[in-house]
């Protein structure tokens, strides 16, 4: 117990000694690395923004390291120094960060080491198309704490990187300029589907935005289902920022083409279903109303018929 309490006295009076100068130095150093990784990230970004396909994306990959390093060399001064100061109360003071990282700020190291990991294992890369949680979108930026991405609605959202240890990531692209885009159509069940199959394969064919290679097919796919028939077309975009893009093009000049062919669109059928026990309840009672109303209303007009004969 003595020696508990000494302990803690000379770790107190060291953090005392601490001179002024040396703790506006290690805050200056991480001041100077969030800044200086901010500056490469933009650079970079800028850099790639010039290149084409393959080479923005292959600079992209390179980002999240290159800031990794940074914060690394950061890290590196700032325990450095740690060691000078403390030096044999060290350890009493690592117990005290790790009794403070797990009651205040477990979230944030958990984030951290999120952010280490997608950094050497790659889940997903800066300009990846991934969905994660309830969002879907491209990866903007990986830092230390949270990953970036632009949704289709151009909304930026800040996702934490602890949510690869608690939810499913898929990427889309996984590191590649090309990105398969799905494309659903659905005509009604009598219409030609040879027809429409071709109609639709011509379409995707011919489009400015889609990317043909022996590893990249066009894959063509009907499905007959009760009241209409989908059509599927699997094909990659040359760019995954045209993804959308893409899609639009080949609904527009499909049904177009679709019209001249007298290929149509599914009709709506509504289904006979039958009323359930609240219906039932609310129909009868709104049956008993009208049949005490129409009571009421017999029984005032006798009323008032016997009025009249029993007048002068």
């Amino acid at each position: 117990m003595v020696n508990g309490e000494s302990a803690r006295e000379q770790l107190l009076e060291t953090i005392r000694s601490i001179e002024t100068q040396t703790l506006i130095n290690m805050i200056l150093i991480f001041f100077a690395a969030y800044v200086l990784g901010r500056i490469v990230t933009s650079i970079l970004l800028k850099a790639s923004e010039r290149m084409s396909r393959s080479g923005r994306v292959k600079v992209k990959m390179v980002i999240p390291a290159v800031k990794f390093g940074i914060y690394v060399i950061a890290l590196y001064y700032f325990l450095t120094q740690i060691f000078k100061i403390f030096g044999p109360e060290l350890f009493l003071l690592s117990g005290l960060l790790g009794a403070a990282i797990g009651f205040g700020v477990k979230d944030l190291f958990a984030d951290f080491i999120g952010g280490i990991v997608i950094t050497f294992e790659k889940p997903y890369q800066v300009g990846d198309k991934i969905a994660i949680g309830d969002y879907y979108g491209e990866v903007t930026d990986i830092g230390l704490r949270a990953t970036k991405l632009v949704t289709p609605d151009d909304n930026t959202v800040t996702a934490p990187n602890s949510l690869i240890f608690n939810e499913t990531v898929a990427s889309g692209n996984y590191g590649l300029p090309e990105l398969m885009v799905v494309i659903d159509l659905y005509i009604a069940s009598e219409s030609d589907i040879k027809t429409a199959m071709r109609v639709l394969k011509e379409t995707v064919v011919s489009s400015k935005y889609v990317y043909i290679s022996e590893k990249s097919p066009i894959i063509m796919l009907h499905k007959a289902l009760p009241f209409y028939t989908r059509l599927r077309a699997k094909a990659y975009v040359n760019d995954l920022r045209d993804e959308f893009e893409f899609e639009s093009d080949v609904h527009t000049r499909a049904w177009i083409e679709f019209k001249n062919k007298g290929i149509r669109a599914p009709q709506l059928h509504i289904l006979n279903i039958p009323p359930t026990w609240e219906d039932y309840d609310s129909s009868s009672a709104a049956r008993r109303n009208t049949r005490s109303d129409r009571r009421a209303g017999e029984g005032s007009e006798s009323n008032l018929g016997s009025r009249r004969n029993s007048g002068p």
